[in-house]
Parts: C-alpha cells; sequence; structure tokens
C-alpha cells in the first residue's frame, strides 16, 4: 500500500474532472445517498455538472432508509430530491434488512421497517414515492438480507447489462478501512484510476469516490462557496459540541454508532423515544453509551472469581449459540499469542511472554515476535486499552460489552461469518418458540 500523494490541482477540480469522465465513460449511473455530509456534496456536484452541461438523462439515487433516523435529516433529503426531481431517478427503499444491534445479547440484530413490528416503528413510510416490502420490483430482494448484500444486489439489478457507475461519497481521511479501499494496489480499477473499484469480475459495474481526497474542511468550504443545500442536523451537532470527526448519519445501534444514542435526546427529543423503546437493550445503550461503566478501569471482577473464572461464568449465562461463538473467537484468540504473536516492546513483557524466535513479515518488518506460554488474568490497564498483550481481562470485557464480533479483540467480520451468526441466531429463536 502507498502513502497518500499530494497534486497541485485542488480538490474541487479534481472531482469535477472525475465526474466529468464518469458522465463521458458510463452509460448508467447511479448514486449511494444518505444524506449525511459527504454523499450530499456529490449530489450537488453532480447536479451541478450536469445543468452546465444541459444533461437532461436522469441518474439514479439510492437512499436506503433504516427508519431509526433524524426527522431533520429526513425533511432534507425530501426536499434536495423533490428540488432536482427532473434529474434524478429515485430509489428510497424501506425495506427489512438485517442491521446490527449492539445493545443487546438476546436481540444482536434487529429489521427496520419490519411489519409484524409496525406499532414499534421510530417513523412512519415517509410522504415520498418509496420502495417497501408489499411494494418493490427488486427480484433479488429478500426479507432480512443483510444490508451489504442488497447494496451490492442492487448495483447488480440497476445495471442491466450496461457499463455502470455507482458514486459513492467516501473519503479516506475519515478511516484507515477507507484509505484502504482507495490506496489498496491489488484491487481491479477502471484504467488504473485508484478512485475506482469493480464491484464484479465479470461485469462493468464500478464504485466511484470522486471526492476521496478531500478533507472535512473541504466538505463545509465546498457547502459555503457553492451555497450547496446540506443537512442541517449538522449544525445542531456542532451546538451539540461534537467534532467535526464525530459526526455521523446513520443507524443508531450499530457497534459504533450506539455512542451517539444521547443526542437524539438532545436534538429531537420526540424521535429519542421512539428510538429508545425500538429495539431491545437501546434503553440500557442510551444511559451508558457516553460513560465508561464497561472500561477496564472501571469493570470490577466478582469476590472468589479470577478474570478466567469469571470469563467461564459470563459464557455459561449466554444462550448457547451466542456462547459458541464467542469461545470460537476467544480460541482463536488465545492461539494466536501463544504461536504466532506480535510486535510489542521488548522492554515491557510480563512474565507469562517471551520472545519467540521469530520475526515480523509485515507491518514493521524484521522485528521480533512476543508469543505468551499461558494467557494471563490481567495486564495492566494500558497495556490492555492498547491491545499490547492478551488476557482474560480482555476477554470478560468483549462479553459484557457486546461486542459479538469480538472487536475489542482486534477481529473483523467476514461475510460467511455472518452468514453463519445469523443462521445460529435464526435457529436460537425457533427452539426458544418450539
Amino acid at each position: 500500500m502507498s502513502g497518500k500523494k499530494y497534486l497541485d490541482n485542488n480538490v474541487y477540480d479534481a472531482a469535477v474532472g472525475r465526474i466529468d469522465y464518469i458522465f463521458k465513460n458510463f452509460e448508467k449511473i447511479y448514486i449511494s445517498f444518505s444524506g449525511g455530509k459527504d454523499s450530499s456534496v456529490l449530489l450537488n456536484l453532480a447536479l451541478d455538472y450536469m445543468r452546465q452541461h444541459k444533461i437532461t438523462k436522469k441518474i439514479g439515487v439510492l437512499f436506503i432508509d433504516l427508519e431509526g433516523q433524524y426527522q431533520i435529516t429526513i425533511d432534507f433529503i425530501k426536499d434536495i430530491l423533490r428540488k432536482n426531481s427532473d434529474l434524478l431517478d429515485v430509489y428510497w427503499c424501506c425495506l427489512p434488512l438485517n442491521l446490527r444491534n449492539s445493545l443487546s445479547v438476546f436481540e444482536p440484530f434487529w429489521t427496520p421497517w419490519e411489519l409484524k413490528n409496525k406499532d414499534k416503528w421510530v417513523r412512519d413510510y415517509p410522504d415520498f414515492p418509496c420502495i417497501t416490502e408489499k411494494r418493490h420490483k427488486f427480484p433479488f430482494f429478500k426479507k432480512r438480507m443483510e444490508f451489504e448484500d442488497f447494496i451490492f444486489k442492487f448495483g447488480e439489478w440497476y445495471a442491466g447489462r450496461k457499463k455502470t457507475a455507482c458514486l459513492v461519497g467516501i473519503r479516506s481521511d475519515e478511516s484507515l478501512n477507507r484509505f484502504r479501499t482507495i490506496a489498496l494496489k491489488h484491487k481491479s480499477m477502471l484504467n488504473n484510476f485508484n478512485w475506482t473499484t469493480k464491484m464484479f469480475q465479470e461485469k462493468e459495474i464500478y464504485c466511484c469516490y470522486p471526492i476521496y481526497d478531500w478533507t472535512n474542511q473541504d466538505i463545509w468550504v465546498g457547502n459555503y462557496k457553492f451555497d450547496w443545500d446540506y443537512n442541517t442536523i449538522y449544525d445542531l451537532f456542532y451546538k451539540a459540541g461534537l467534532t467535526l470527526d464525530q459526526m455521523r448519519i446513520c443507524q443508531p445501534y450499530g457497534d459504533d454508532q450506539r455512542i451517539g444514542l444521547n443526542l437524539f435526546r438532545i436534538i429531537e427529543p420526540q424521535t429519542w423515544a421512539k428510538v429508545v423503546n425500538r429495539v431491545s437493550g437501546a434503553n440500557f445503550g442510551n444511559i451508558y453509551c457516553g460513560s465508561k461503566i464497561l472500561g477496564y478501569k472501571c469493570v470490577r471482577l466478582p469476590k472468589g472469581h479470577t478474570w478466567e473464572s469469571y470469563t467461564q461464568l459470563l459464557l455459561a449465562t449466554l444462550p448457547e449459540s451466542i456462547a459458541n461463538l464467542y469461545k470460537v473467537k476467544f480460541n482463536r484468540f488465545i492461539n494466536y499469542w501463544k504461536t504466532i504473536g506480535s510486535v510489542v516492546n521488548i522492554s515491557w513483557m510480563p512474565e507469562e511472554a517471551v520472545v519467540s524466535g521469530k520475526f515480523s513479515t509485515r507491518g514493521k518488518k524484521n522485528l521480533p515476535l512476543v508469543i505468551y506460554k499461558t494467557i494471563p488474568d490481567r495486564l495492566p490497564s494500558w497495556a490492555e486499552a492498547k491491545k499490547l498483550g492478551p488476557s482474560w481481562r480482555r476477554m470478560a470485557i468483549c462479553i459484557l460489552k457486546n461486542d459479538v464480533l469480538c472487536r475489542s479483540l482486534s477481529f473483523g467480520q467476514t461475510k460467511r461469518q455472518r452468514d453463519h451468526m445469523q443462521a445460529l441466531f435464526e435457529k436460537y429463536k425457533m427452539e426458544q418458540i418450539m
């Protein structure tokens, strides 16, 4: 992966140049739109280009409405889409897709717009032509299909057999993962443009990131300089004390998003009450999302237990299917530290750790790898917070945080794992009913 390379061209001109290339080289174009600051800037750039070049052929707009969203956001989306309806073919999707609920161990997923839970909906269907479970034309759609699967299937359906561009408003400075999306050398690209990624090997469908090199400051300078319409929820975020990097528009119950649950109470009290009552565990998440109740310095070990025995006790209290998910991850976590190890500062090593005699072949190459003969019950809080080594306390807190994906133990999630997890949850629910 190469580092960032800065050019003399300003980011606005570069983005317009990319959009010009897209309109001249693709048969069909659609924008993945969320109502957030980045996708709104991207939409405005495309609309400006179309009006300046007198392009009347409509482009698609895919908006997946996740139900648990600010009313201010929904009002903004309706306004900008109606204002530009002459140029936009809108797919406003209110569909029961599978989403993560990080606030409950018993209901780790939730489904917006599910008809059987209509009495709990945060909002009714919008007063805008929308696609619903009973009114859709997608042959690929299945109830409770994964959000990511829907995104890819929609792109394939929308493209048909034509060369298609999906414009996505991601920026490389927002996160390391987004930077990797752009900078990865071995991905399939269009004409070696690093701001494109081929979605399907056998089809000419590409994700395009025209504003990948914009910063947060660029976004807001653009809104001001060109007088673009933007979601005023960001003004309220600012008044609530959030930094530019903390402002997010997304579903409220995810692993990262739950920290903003209490913002609903501040910004939209009428929406907050419905959001908190929508899914299992949301009220607990609302109360404690801004606290350090589950931090390494705050969790207290019950009397008579070690962290290892406490971890085993926690596992025993979980539904079997969910406990098994943790056990698989924990075994991999333990095995990794006992056999592979990691590069750490060898000036600090607990007695359980030893230098393995092997050296790193990635990252900081040719540095010694440290492994563990046994897993310590706990490490200093600062070492656990920086993930410098394994401990049973890290595993216990992983359970207490309802971190089913074990992200706090440095795990990611593959599609296969996600499908397997969902199958187990469905099986568990069936067993409960029987």
